[in-house]
């Protein structure tokens, strides 16, 4: 513990927010990090708890008052080693994770939390500074290989895992870029991809190949994979999209948030966004924008559209609007629900709660979207009489989740067995499918979730494929 009164002498301050008529301008990141003297005085927060609750909101159980010590005591090398001993990708959950330590942090009782992901992103960001980050290549190789499908998060970490060990590990994905949906799902503004671009030159140095625009299922089939390789990692994420059954839901100015999202990403990368998407180029130039689903993909579609310069912005939620704040006695240590405001949010858009949509109105453009309020009662939702209202909209996006990885293909072709959710059935300890030369990791195996989730199932899966085949396995869990 760096300073045993830190808590009782700082209150938490955390990273800001550049001005939001600078920030529309263009898609560049905009959140301003903490002087030096001020991050060691939040790390010195940090109490060094008996139970560290910290350490269990992680999902990748980071070592939070390890290095927050660490970087109290001007130690940024060490800081770093702890850090990426539990993570293999701190600079993207140090920007784009929401942060569950945060909200089982001790402090949070008073709702006073120490900023981890602040002092967790500013070690990772001083250790490309200073050189620090480097390839780690095997002393020797396996003669083994493994064939990771998909280059997400869940993917990128299980197959550095692997290389680190010996294993030849090939990632396969289906796009023109590495990076899964932190290349074409996140917005730049939230996660330039520069960063993602260094850690593959990394990971090729670590001995990872990468093999772009192979669709396994398609370009390659699943038993070419099984045949060649060792072993076979499914990661490919849950890229199914909930639709909206209602009438009109078929009309042109109807999308799905990740055709809208990608193509903004592929613009600001120099590619041709038009090219995958068989529907046309798509902007909100101007154009009445009504986003449906409250969740952070709905957000980024928010901070999007007003960056193309939307008319209006328009979210839907279907479920009530949140507390402002939660019942700490009721929720700590564990993920709170209670009312979220991004970023995004912030820059310009009307939200509204517990709202129904019934119909899309035009002929062959969107013209306007026919909704209706709702009540729930005993976990029903009930419409609530003469509540109806019609809101202009030129466009909508459907932001609603995921509910799965997409079947045809690979999953198809593999034949392994699902779960009653639809998503590819596997444990947690062994990773492995009903087919037992494929294992299955990230949002694939989980469902829909966090990049923090997916870097902890990839990490777990390196070392369930490296106990097949080795035998025993020096990997964490």
């Amino acid at each position: 513990m760096g300073k045993e009164t830190g808590f009782l002498e700082l209150g938490r301050q955390d990273r800001k927010y550049g001005p939001v008529e600078e920030r529309l301008t263009n898609y560049k990141e905009f959140v301003v990090p903490l002087p030096t003297e001020t991050l060691k005085g939040q790390a010195s927060r940090c109490m060094n708890c008996g139970v560290p609750h910290c350490h269990t909101g992680c999902p990748v159980n980071n070592l939070i008052p390890d290095w927050n010590h660490l970087v109290y005591e001007d130690d940024y090398r060490n800081a770093l080693d702890v850090l990426h001993s539990t993570n293999n990708f701190p600079e993207f959950t140090g920007r784009i994770c929401p942060a569950p330590c945060e909200a089982a942090c001790t402090l949070n009782i008073i709702d006073e939390p120490v900023t981890i992901k602040s002092v967790e992103c500013a070690i990772i960001d001083k250790g490309w500074t200073e050189g620090w980050v480097t390839p780690q290549a095997p002393e020797k190789r396996t003669g083994k290989s493994v064939a990771v499908v998909g280059s997400g998060p869940a993917g990128l970490a299980c197959a550095q895992q692997l290389a680190r060990v010996g294993h030849a590990v090939t990632v396969f994905e289906k796009n023109d870029r590495v990076g899964g949906l932190m290349r074409y799902g996140i917005p730049d503004f939230k996660l330039e991809k520069h960063l993602i671009n260094r850690r593959l030159v990394q990971m090729m140095a670590e001995g990872v190949e990468f093999r772009t625009s192979v669709e396994v299922g398609v370009t390659v089939s699943v038993a070419s994979l099984k045949e060649n390789f060792d072993v076979v990692v499914f990661a490919g994420g849950a890229e199914d999209p909930r639709p909206l059954d209602i009438p009109g839901f078929e009309l042109p100015g109807v999308r799905y948030a990740m055709e809208f999202l990608t193509q903004q990403n592929k613009r600001n990368a120099g590619d041709d966004e038009v090219r995958a998407a068989p529907r046309g180029s798509l902007t909100a130039t101007g154009k009445h924008v009504i986003v449906i689903g409250g969740g952070d993909t709905g957000s980024d579609c928010v901070g999007t559209s007003n960056r193309q310069g939307a008319a209006s912005v328009t979210q839907l939620e279907i479920m009530p609007k949140p507390p402002t704040m939660e019942n700490k006695a009721m929720s700590w240590p564990f993920w709170p629900l209670k009312l979220r405001t991004s970023s995004s949010h912030e820059e310009g858009a009307e939200r509204d709660w517990a709202v129904l949509t019934k119909r899309v109105i035009g002929d062959n453009d969107v013209k306007g979207l026919e909704c209706v309020r709702v009540e729930w009662k005993d976990g029903r939702m009930v419409e609530v009489e003469g509540s109806e209202f019609t809101l202009k909209a030129d466009l909508i996006f459907l932001a609603m989740g995921f509910v799965g990885p997409r079947k045809a293909g690979m999953i198809d072709q593999s034949g392994v067995e699902l779960d009653p959710r639809g998503n590819v059935k596997a444990d947690t300890f062994k990773y492995q499918t009903s087919d037992e030369q494929i294992f299955a990791c990230g949002d694939m195996r989980r469902g829909q979730s966090l990049v923090v989730w997916a870097i902890r199932e990839g990490r777990q899966c390196a070392r369930a494929v490296d106990e097949l085949l080795m035998g025993v396995s020096e990997l964490p869990r």
